[in-house]
């Protein structure tokens, strides 16, 4: 039960062979057995809310009745939300995100609230304020971060899906390092109203799931206009029509020769390559392409990011949000610090401390705008590439799930990232999938896409993941 992809769980519950309850429980079951162990979810759920299987009895759609876990920073009504951190380590939201609204109108269930890096803040997993996750591949590693949480639970199938957050590669890194699919989609195509704010302009809701194709059944679901949201963009229902056969004949694929030149392991070199290989073997045809500005990417990435979180984490004061310090305090102002130095982790402060400089008088001029700069640079060589294109294909990370406590400094950590940065840059669509094991070890492939095209990215993972099975494999201590 816990290998079948969405489609084969709802013909499972329209045959009756189980239902929407029972299914439930299943993944419950193994959310109570195997969290001790990996530290993947902040809080399981007691039972199914009635309401989720009233709505889930009537609702249409391939999704009714599917168990999902939430990212900690999505809110959600009358369960806790706390995005990883001590400073909302009590708050309780009387409100659903947007993304949860629509997942509960489509009659999918909540099983749980996965654990995160402390505010989308990281690379592993390591700065949550409730412990580290484990990597179901093996305990000693982590799973990648932001949504390392929401990637392990997938990965160990305590749920069939998950909900997730990118901003700078939140999605597609722990999604390599633990065998799974993930996809970031367009900025805009998935409403923030309701999620707790990192980077604004950064930010996008996505899924992680076994399969490209169960990503794009949630997606589909996920992905409408909200005025809410100021940044949510109107555009054309969203169809997604999983591809029979694999054959990508007369499809042009964009590699970066420089990247793949960059990997140091030989093991994910090697693994990339021969997924290329696959490509080309159904027909697909290789292009070499260059994004002469993304070796700024890194950069640009960690001016801009916490410049923008710096801003959205002001409310947090103690007095209009989140934890406030016991400790008597002299003023106002003694009373801020005393209870930010409390609710923000290290990692929460260094970032927003890099920000407020890099906002500051003195260097605004000299390093945020020239890093707006930069940034419309890489959306420019994006746009040149993909007048060659029709999807790029890079890798996702240049190393596999690296042990608990390997890097202990920010700079090391920041390069972990140097893959996925330019694309979220751009806002564009991205995915990791799946391809040959390193050692044992998991590794991704990532698939870029043109602005508002996540099908190209999602078909061409699905025809590959037609003629390959390591999507499928399954971490052995949790089968």
């Amino acid at each position: 039960m816990i290998n079948l992809g969405l489609r084969h769980l709802q013909q499972s519950l329209q045959k009756q062979q189980i239902s929407s309850a029972e299914l439930a429980s299943v993944y419950l079951d193994r959310c109570r057995q195997f969290n001790p162990t990996l530290n993947a979810l902040l809080y399981i759920a007691d039972d199914i809310n009635p309401e989720q299987l009233l709505t889930a009895q009537s609702a249409p759609g391939p999704l009714a009745g599917i168990p999902l876990i939430h990212k900690d920073l999505f809110s959600t009504r009358q369960v806790p939300t706390t995005a990883g951190s001590r400073m909302l380590a009590n708050y309780v939201p009387p409100f659903d995100a947007t993304v949860v609204s629509h997942l509960n109108n489509a009659g999918m269930l909540t099983l749980a609230k996965a654990n995160m890096d402390e505010f989308a803040m990281g690379s592993s997993n390591e700065y949550s304020a409730f412990g580290s996750v484990k990597n179901p591949w093996d305990l000693q590693r982590v799973p990648g971060g932001s949504s390392g949480g929401s990637a392990a639970a997938v990965a160990a199938r305590l749920a069939p899906v998950a909900t997730a957050s990118d901003t700078g590669g939140s999605i597609r890194q722990p999604a390599a390092m633990c065998g799974i699919t993930g996809i970031k989609p367009s900025y805009g195509r998935v409403s923030r109203f309701g999620m707790v704010a990192f980077a604004s302009s950064l930010d996008q809701g996505g899924v992680m799931a076994v399969s490209a194709d169960d990503c794009a059944l949630v997606l589909a679901a996920m992905m409408a206009y909200d005025d809410k949201d100021s940044t949510s963009i109107k555009a054309d229902a969203w169809q997604w029509q999983a591809p029979q056969e694999a054959s990508m004949q007369g499809l042009k694929v964009g590699i970066i020769p420089g990247w793949i030149e960059q990997l140091k392991d030989n093991d994910i070199k090697q693994s990339t390559l021969a997924a290329l290989d696959t490509l080309v073997a159904q027909g697909a045809q290789l292009i070499e392409v260059d994004l002469p500005h993304a070796e700024l990417a890194v950069a640009a990435y960690y001016i801009l990011a916490p410049a923008e979180a710096s801003a959205n984490l002001a409310r947090f004061d103690g007095i209009r949000f989140g934890h406030q310090s016991a400790a008597k305090s002299l003023d106002i102002n003694d009373m801020y610090r005393k209870t930010r130095s409390e609710g923000f982790g290290h990692e929460v402060q260094r970032r927003i401390m890099l920000g407020t400089w890099a906002l500051s008088s003195g260097y605004y001029d000299d390093y945020y705008c020239q890093a707006q700069r930069i940034r419309r640079l890489i959306s420019e060589d994006f746009k040149q590439a993909f007048s060659q294109v029709d999807v790029m294909a890079v890798p996702v990370s240049p190393e596999v799930a690296f042990k608990h406590g390997e890097k202990s400094d920010g700079v090391s950590m920041y390069q972990a990232d140097q893959f996925t940065i330019p694309a979220s840059l751009a806002g564009l669509p991205c995915l990791s999938m799946p391809i040959q094991p390193a050692r044992g070890l998991p590794v991704g492939l990532q698939l870029i896409g043109p602005y508002f095209d996540e099908h190209v990215i999602l078909s061409t993972a699905s025809k590959y993941q037609l003629v390959t099975d390591y999507h499928q494999q399954m971490p052995g201590a949790f089968l």
